[in-house]
């Protein structure tokens, strides 16, 4: 079954100089949801780097890194 192919008339717009008045206060500007969401997600992980300790230097010695043990913890945890 197709759909009816007519359209609505739109109701009159504002006046030119409203509209450019209105233009510039951004209205019109939404953010999609992952323009937050991986900023956040990024800088967690770079937190959770900085936080691991992951810049000391454990590979002559075969110690295994904070970051791995944290790694290893929250797989631990959620499997």
């Amino acid at each position: 079954m197709s759909a009816p192919t007519h359209l609505r008339p739109l109701p009159p717009g504002p006046s030119a100089p409203r509209a450019r008045a209105r233009a510039g206060t951004g209205a019109g500007t939404r953010l999609h949801w992952w323009a937050l969401a991986l900023p956040a997600l990024a800088f967690g992980l770079l937190l959770l780097l900085l936080l691991a300790g992951s810049g000391e230097a454990h590979a002559a010695t075969g110690e295994v890194s904070g970051l791995v043990q944290v790694a290893e913890q929250v797989l631990r945890a959620v499997g």
